[in-house]
């Protein structure tokens, strides 16, 4: 029997054609991984430094709605250590590589790397600093001294932090106390039975208030041991009062102090103003915008007084020249080889000259010296300085 072919229904154009089967990728995770889930080969939230936080945006895996994964999480954990998210980031620092095996990116802080840097280097034994110490002081051998330096570098951070008050910048305190350590252990003596530490804190505390008193302000402070004093109590003094409901007035804080009243006047009045920048703008009688230099006296004489005092050059000169026509003999030599000469004889090699000593020759100065001030005395008068 002759088999017939069965037509095709035509498909409805209204209705949709089946989905094809797509293959199937990785499924996408629902929600982000908590921060303790996290790897060290996550990177870090973009950086609010600009481009180079958008470069990091756009090298993420995102999602359909574009958004990074682990964006809102609170820590993240970067190449072995805890960061926060939400700190931060100055406009000048960068994102870059942390290191070659996480592969994660970090932010470039200078006191992270340090505090880093200096762990590597382990603590010392009493024993082995004691041999260290008595090897340095009997060899002075440098990877000796280096050695104990290294060692002790936390406690000049410990330090540095005390005065982190005074000071902004953290790393310039720790700069001057590794300075100070190093002092501190060229100048120990291992046989005293003091140990390094404790020696070594008074060299690191002490140079780093140095520093803290040449930098503080512009114009230095503390240049005496009374200010210095002053510099590092006054206001805890002032506390210290207050708390025992006593009026700290000057004459109190000096005697509590030991100082001067006019020293305590003098550095509370430092300390409680602001220095200001004689470049700075300032509006002047008229609205214009000038500086403080501007409006200060100039350090230069009027017209009127450069001519008085060219005047009074010139009479002088004339007068020295009157004064030499009436010297004879070794008065004259020692006038224009000594007393008016640009690179005056001295004393000996005149005398040598002369075939005289030294201090003959200096009684002859003398003298000539005062017939010299007499002389410009009675035709001067008053216009020559007496002294």
């Amino acid at each position: 029997m002759e088999r017939r072919p069965v037509p095709r229904k035509k498909q409805d154009p209204t209705k949709e054609a089946p989905a094809k089967p797509r293959k199937r990728g990785p499924a996408k995770a629902a929600a982000p991984a908590p921060a303790s889930s996290r790897s060290a080969s996550d990177e870090p939230p973009p950086s609010s430094a600009g481009g180079a936080g958008r470069e990091d945006e756009d090298d993420r895996d995102t999602g359909d709605d574009g958004e990074p994964e682990h964006a809102d999480g609170d820590v993240i954990e970067v190449s072995g250590e805890v960061v926060d998210e939400d700190v931060q980031v100055d406009a000048n620092e960068s994102v870059a590589p942390a290191s070659s095996d996480g592969g994660a990116l970090s932010r470039r802080d200078p006191l992270q790397a340090y505090l880093r840097e200096i762990q590597r280097h382990p603590l010392l034994t009493p024993e082995e600093e004691q041999r260290l110490t008595k090897h340095y002081q009997s060899t002075q051998d440098v990877n000796t001294a280096a050695r104990l330096v290294t060692a002790n570098l936390r406690l000049v951070v410990k330090l540095a932090y005390e005065y982190r008050r005074a000071y902004k910048n953290i790393m310039d305190l720790i700069q001057e106390g590794n300075i100070g350590l190093m002092q501190a252990v060229k100048r120990y003596d291992p046989y005293r039975g003091v140990k390094l530490s404790s020696y070594a804190a008074w060299w690191i505390r002490a140079y780093i208030l140095r520093f803290i008193l040449n930098n503080w302000r512009l114009v230095k402070l503390g240049t005496t041991q009374a200010q210095r004093k002053l510099f590092f109590n006054l206001n805890k003094e002032k506390a210290k009062l207050a708390a025992m409901g006593i009026d700290a007035t000057p004459d109190v804080i000096a005697e509590r102090l030991g100082v001067e009243e006019k020293e305590v006047v003098e550095m509370d009045r430092r300390l409680a103003s602001a220095e200001a920048s004689l470049d700075a703008p300032v509006g002047d009688a008229e609205g214009r915008s000038v500086s403080r230099v501007d409006l200060m006296p100039s350090a230069t004489s009027g017209p009127e007084v450069l001519l008085e005092r060219q005047e009074m050059d010139r009479m002088v000169h004339d007068r020295l020249q009157q004064f030499r026509a009436k010297l004879q003999g070794k008065d004259v030599i020692i006038f224009d080889k000594r007393m008016a000469a640009e690179d005056p004889l001295t004393l000996q090699e005149l005398g040598d000259e002369f075939g005289i000593s030294r201090e003959r020759v200096r009684q002859l100065e003398a003298r000539l010296t005062s017939k010299l001030r007499d002389f410009l005395k009675a035709e001067l008068g008053d216009a020559v300085d007496s002294g």
